[in-house]
């Protein structure tokens, strides 16, 4: 919102040193992308941060000042005062250039948020630069949209995908998520659901656990990507939420109905059903899942697949860390040759299978060859090779079951392969690797890796920290007529 509070000065004045510094800006960039190809005697003179600091004067001393910016808020009773230059601001802002057409004098009103880093956006204007933390990001990307800047506003929004890893005392990332709905920024919802799928057990236990909305915490629960402990560790964070909450019965009932308790335990069910205040308040909303679950746990899976449909997320397993599930493996100077490693997971969540274990190979290799680039002999010249370089061969990663067993009947295996990356101090999970059922590799595995370099995101001290987790899926095999 603005007000008229002078007139339009002359023409004249309005250009006056802005224009001038300009002139001389655009000067030195003509200047620098001049051809002087061919002239050994050709030189670059860089005088930019000399202009960018005479532009920052500019905008601190007022001087040539055509137009004034007084910027009002609630949390102080004295407006900002900002002596600009109109050329400047038009220059950046669409609307600067509409609200200075025909006055010299506007009055702004911004929240306290936004009003506490006005100082920060006009230079912006004048600079080309900023420097933000992250709880300025989001009135940053306020005043961009509102001031329609897009360049700054691009920055922020990439910031904020950038730095979904930095650690704060309060987390960003269900705040960032949020904005991000409401602006429409889809590019930024998918960057943080992401986030909070693939960290879920960092998010869990920390202070913006509870400000996640119903929404985002039902797009949550319906994902099988997300990773975590165990289905327990999800439902005691539910819990948590819920009791804080207090959303309205349907709100909870809904909640309650998206975790998938075939994945815990009948010990742990029992008692959950026995301590747990809010299944008790909402038992009959769940009722039926509680039974399903128990008789999924007793039957043999085959068997209960014949009367029940098991193609469907509540028989579909999360990524769990738990080592029933998986397996850690750190590779040290994953560049150097092959590796391979076995372990064991439960064949599956039933109960019936508890005891039941398969044994998984592991085989990495940093520069496997596929065979149109394999090295072959040429018929010209005998024992010649077709020359093969390193950075030919990329990263590959093979698992397969060590044992066939008539107790895999009715049952796939899908892995999933994390990659744990150090940013900001911490080891969070960026990258993961699902394969197909029917393969026992991911065609695209670190695809983008450069293990070579010491500095690859991919790496933790040179080594590449890999989770591997295997997923039973049932499949119906014989339907028995109701």
């Amino acid at each position: 919102m603005a007000r008229l509070t002078g007139t339009r000065p002359a023409a004249t004045r309005r250009w006056g040193s802005a224009a001038a510094f300009l002139l001389l800006l655009f000067t030195v960039q003509a200047a620098q992308k001049a051809d002087f190809s061919g002239d050994s005697t050709a030189a670059t003179i860089n005088h930019s941060l000399t202009l960018l600091q005479r532009l920052q004067e500019l905008l601190q001393n007022g001087n040539g000042s055509d137009s004034v910016l007084r910027v009002r808020s609630a949390a102080s009773d004295e407006p900002k005062v900002f002596h600009t230059h109109q050329l400047l601001l038009s220059l950046q802002s669409e609307v600067f250039e509409s609200l200075l057409r025909n006055q010299s004098v506007v009055t702004l009103y911004e929240p306290p948020e936004t009003a506490a880093l006005f100082d920060k956006f006009i230079r912006y204007l004048y600079c080309g630069g900023v420097s933000i933390l992250l709880h300025q990001a989001i009135p940053m990307h306020q005043l961009a949209s509102k001031y329609r800047v897009w360049g700054l506003q691009r920055g922020v929004a990439e910031y904020m995908r950038t730095h979904l890893a930095s650690e704060s005392s309060q987390g960003h990332v269900v705040g960032w998520y949020h904005y991000a709905v409401r602006v429409g920024d889809v590019a930024l919802q998918e960057s943080c659901l992401q986030f909070l799928a693939w960290n879920l057990s960092a998010v869990l236990g920390s202070a913006e656990w509870g400000s996640v909305s119903v929404e985002l915490l039902l797009l949550l629960l319906e994902r099988s990507d997300l990773v975590l402990h165990s289905e327990l560790e999800l439902y005691t964070a539910v819990e948590g939420w819920l009791s804080r909450r207090q959303p309205e019965a349907p709100v909870a009932e809904r909640v309650l109905r998206a975790i998938r308790y075939p994945m815990i335990a009948p010990s742990q069910l029992f008692r959950l059903q026995a301590q747990s205040a809010v299944l008790a308040r909402h038992r009959a909303a769940v009722q039926d899942l509680l039974f399903q679950a128990f008789q999924f746990h007793a039957a043999s899976p085959l068997h209960f697949a014949k009367y029940f449909d098991v193609n469907c997320s509540m028989f579909l397993p999360r990524n769990y860390l738990a080592p029933s599930w998986g397996s850690q493996w750190v590779i040290t100077n994953p560049a150097r040759d092959d590796r391979s490693t076995s372990f064991q997971t439960q064949l599956g969540p039933s109960s019936h299978d508890a005891g039941k274990r398969v044994t998984w190979n592991a085989l990495f290799s940093p520069r496997w060859l596929p065979v149109s680039l394999r090295p072959v002999y040429s018929d010209s010249v005998a024992g010649a090779i077709q020359p093969v370089r390193i950075e030919d061969g990329r990263p590959r990663l093979v698992i397969t079951p060590a044992m066939s067993s008539p107790d895999f009947a009715g049952v796939s295996f899908q892995k999933t392969v994390l990659v744990g990356v150090r940013q900001q101090g911490r080891v969070l999970v960026k990258h993961a690797y699902s394969f197909h059922q029917s393969s026992d590799e991911a065609a695209d595995f670190l695809a983008h890796a450069d293990l070579q370099k010491r500095t690859s995101e991919y790496l933790i001290d040179n080594s590449l920290h890999l989770h591997i987790i295997i997923k039973p899926v049932y499949h119906s095999l014989i339907k028995v007529k109701k």
